[in-house]
C-alpha cells in the first residue's frame, strides 16, 4: 500500500485559494477515481473536489472552514501499489500550481473598491483582492516589498496584508500619495444590531456565505459606478413564432431545450460589436477596451442566492453552440457544478427578469463591467401596426427591456443606442434564421 497527497486543484486565473465546506466522507472511508470528496468555496463560486485515484481516506489535513492554498495537500489516502504513489503526486503537483501568468494576473475583480492612483511595478506579484486592500489602504510599493508573504513563492496572502495593516497603526505610509475615491467609505454589510429593533416573534437568519459575497459586491457596485437607465418595449412576435416552429425539432436532433435566451445573447453580441465601447472597463482613470466578448448570464439558485456563469467568446457561437453553452452553464449552476472559472472574465451581463414574470427591472452593473441589459417577461398584448391600407390593431408578444449602464463611461446616447440595437435585431429577428 502506498500514500496519496490529494491537492487542492488549481481554480482558475486569479484563485490562490479556498475554504473547506464540507467533507463528503470521513477519514476511515473509501473512495472511488472521480468521486466528489470535498466541498470548498472561493470568492467565485462553490464546487467539488473530485479524487483522481481511487483508495482510502486516512487523514484529512484541512478541517471544515479551514482555508487551503492552491497545491497544498487536503488530504491523504492509502491507495494499491508501491511505487505509484510518488508518480502520482509528481504528475497531480504541477497541474495544480499556478503558472507565471496566472501569478502575474492583476486585472480588476469585484473586489475592487474605487480607482486610486497608487500603482505598482510588474516585479511585485500581487492577487486582485491583495491589491485592492493596497491600494484602499494607501499602502505604497517600499511596505509592500517589507511584507514578508506565506503565500506560494512567497507571495503576499490576505492574511499577510490584513496583519500588516492591524499592525501598521496611525503611522503614515511610506511615500504613499494620497487617496483620490469619488465613492463614499464603504458602509458594513449589516447595520449594528442595536439599529434595528427586533420584537417577539421574529426569527433571526445569519446570512450564509455567498450571500454575504453578494450583498459586499452589490454594495461596492453601487458605490463605484454612477448608475443610469434606458427602457424601451420591443415587439418579439417574429422571435416567439420562430422558436415555436423551431424547439421541437432542435430539442429531437440536440437533446437540448431551445429557450429564448440564445436569440437574446445573440442580439447583444451584435449590438456590442456595433457599440465596442460598451464592452469595456474602467481602470483608474484608463478605460480598457476588451477583445473578447464574454457574457454574464445572471442564474437564480435553489436556495434563493444569485450566481453569474460566463458565456466565454460568445461571439464565436453559433445559436445552436449558444443553446448549449447556456443549458450547460444553467444546469451546473443549479448543481453546484460550476468551476470557478466559469464564473470569471465577463464583460456584459444579462438578467432574465422575466423568468419571474416580471416586466422589467433595473439590475446593479457587476463590476468591473460597465452595463447590464434586464429582459421582462414576454406579454401578449394589442398593439398598433402600420400596414400599407392603415394602422389596425394586432395581438403581438411584446417585452421591455432596460439597460443600465456606468455614467463614468457610458453616456446616454451609447447607452440608449446599444438597447435600440439590441430591440431592433429582436424586431427584426428572420423567420427564415437556422438553427
Amino acid at each position: 500500500m502506498a500514500e496519496y497527497k490529494l491537492l487542492l486543484p488549481s481554480m482558475g486565473e486569479g484563485v490562490m485559494e479556498a475554504t473547506i465546506i464540507t467533507w463528503l466522507f470521513n477519514e476511515g472511508d473509501n473512495v472511488k477515481e472521480d468521486d466528489s470528496v470535498v466541498e470548498i468555496a472561493t470568492d467565485k463560486v462553490d464546487s467539488d473536489v473530485p479524487t483522481p485515484v481511487s483508495g482510502k481516506i486516512v487523514k484529512i489535513l484541512k478541517q471544515k472552514d479551514e482555508v487551503a492554498k492552491v497545491g497544498e495537500a487536503i488530504a491523504i489516502l492509502e491507495i494499491e501499489g508501491e511505487g505509484a504513489a510518488s508518480e502520482e503526486v509528481k504528475t497531480e503537483t504541477p497541474a495544480a500550481t499556478p503558472d507565471a501568468e496566472t501569478l502575474k494576473t492583476i486585472e480588476e475583480p469585484l473586489q475592487t473598491v474605487a480607482a486610486s492612483n497608487v500603482e505598482f511595478s510588474g516585479d511585485l506579484y500581487l492577487s486582485p483582492l491583495v491589491k485592492s486592500i493596497a491600494q484602499q489602504e494607501n499602502i505604497s510599493e517600499t511596505e509592500l516589498k517589507s511584507i514578508k508573504g506565506s503565500g506560494l513563492e512567497g507571495r503576499i496572502t490576505k492574511e499577510d496584508i490584513l496583519a500588516y495593516v492591524a499592525n501598521r497603526g496611525s503611522k503614515p505610509a511610506q511615500q504613499a500619495a494620497p487617496v483620490q475615491t469619488a465613492s463614499a467609505p464603504q458602509p458594513a454589510v449589516s447595520a449594528p444590531a442595536a439599529t434595528i429593533p427586533v420584537s417577539t416573534g421574529d426569527e433571526i437568519i445569519p446570512m450564509d456565505r455567498m450571500r454575504k459575497i453578494i450583498a459586499e459586491n452589490m454594495v461596492k457596485a453601487k458605490q463605484i459606478a454612477p448608475h443610469v437607465t434606458s427602457f424601451i418595449e420591443t415587439d418579439v412576435t417574429n422571435v416567439v413564432k420562430w422558436r415555436n416552429k423551431n424547439k421541437a425539432v432542435f430539442e429531437k436532433r440536440e437533446g437540448e431545450k431551445l429557450t429564448f435566451m440564445p436569440i437574446f445573447v445573440k442580439a447583444v453580441v451584435k449590438a456590442i460589436q456595433d457599440f465596442p465601447m460598451i464592452n469595456v472597463s474602467v481602470n483608474g482613470e484608463n478605460i480598457i477596451k476588451k477583445k473578447n466578448i464574454n457574457i454574464g448570464m445572471a442564474t437564480a439558485l435553489p436556495d434563493g442566492n444569485l450566481i453569474v456563469p460566463v458565456i466565454k467568446n460568445a461571439d464565436q457561437l453559433s445559436l445552436s453552440g449558444l443553446a448549449k453553452a447556456i443549458n450547460d452553464l444553467a444546469y451546473r449552476a443549479r448543481n453546484k457544478k460550476l468551476r470557478p472559472e466559469d464564473t470569471q472574465g465577463a464583460t456584459y451581463t444579462i438578467s432574465n427578469v422575466g423568468s419571474f414574470g416580471n416586466l422589467m427591472g433595473t439590475p446593479i452593473i457587476p463590476q468591473p463591467q460597465v452595463a447590464i441589459l434586464a429582459i421582462g417577461a414576454i406579454v401578449k398584448k394589442p398593439a398598433v401596426l402600420e400596414t400599407a391600407d392603415g394602422d389596425v390593431i394586432a395581438i403581438r408578444n411584446l417585452m421591455f427591456m432596460s439597460h443600465s449602464y456606468d455614467h463614468r463611461v457610458v453616456d446616454g446616447s451609447l447607452g440608449g443606442m446599444m438597447l435600440k440595437h439590441v430591440h431592433d435585431y429582436l424586431e427584426n429577428w428572420d423567420l427564415n434564421t437556422e438553427i
